[in-house]
């Protein structure tokens, strides 16, 4: 039987405050059990809560600590709609951390995307989501060539969107006493749903590699 989200333990952030820094192998040690089962398997429970409301979040996965130090002082999770797109949440003593994003692209996959964003219909409706999902407080950022990619013109009306060699939209969802309920659930789905037509015009249009 699965745990049941209730919400981070209030405890999670103290244990997270004692692996600020570079914390030594044996702090590690010492709190690998209590971050486990304070910070890591909360995270489990939510994505499954999370899966439960939509067939298309099944696929999820909760990072491991790793050996860097960042990995143990940030719960990481992606959910898997495509190949390459996610969304991914970030816990740490921030707080809670959402993003969308289409990245690390597979061989084709940077074509098929500026193919897609240079056609009139598609590159203007993908222009209209980024806009939306600015105003609802998300960053909009990637890996971004300086110039313009070679065949198509400088003056593309569109030119931003095809120096991106990948797109993420991401912002903090807060470190309020949420974090502690059942209601960081609806924050992340309320969040999903910010991103969802960016994540879809992402699946139609670049999921399959060239």
């Amino acid at each position: 039987m699965r745990e049941q989200f209730t919400g981070w333990p209030e405890q999670a952030m103290d244990v997270l405050w004692q692996l600020q820094g570079e914390p030594t192998r044996a702090t590690r040690e010492r709190y690998r059990a209590d971050r486990e089962r304070l910070v890591r398997q909360p995270m489990i429970a939510l994505l499954n809560e999370v899966a439960d409301t939509d067939s298309r979040y099944e696929d999820f996965s909760v990072w491991h600590y790793r050996t860097d130090s960042w990995w143990w002082q940030h719960q990481g999770a992606v959910i898997r709609l495509g190949r390459k797109i996610e969304i991914g949440l970030r816990f740490s003593l921030d707080g809670l951390r959402i993003q969308g994003a289409w990245w690390y692209p597979d061989p084709g996959q940077v074509d098929t995307f500026r193919n897609a964003v240079a056609s009139e219909g598609s590159g203007r409706e993908l222009s209209a989501i980024l806009e939306d999902v600015r105003k609802k407080g998300y960053d909009i950022s990637g890996d971004v060539m300086k110039r313009p990619p070679r065949g198509y013109p400088a003056d593309h009306s569109r030119t931003n969107l095809l120096r991106h060699r990948s797109l993420i939209a991401a912002r903090p969802l807060g470190c309020e006493e949420w974090l502690h309920t059942p209601e960081a659930v609806d924050r992340v789905l309320s969040a999903a749903a910010d991103l969802d037509a960016l994540l879809m015009w992402l699946v139609r249009h670049v999921k399959r590699a060239a």
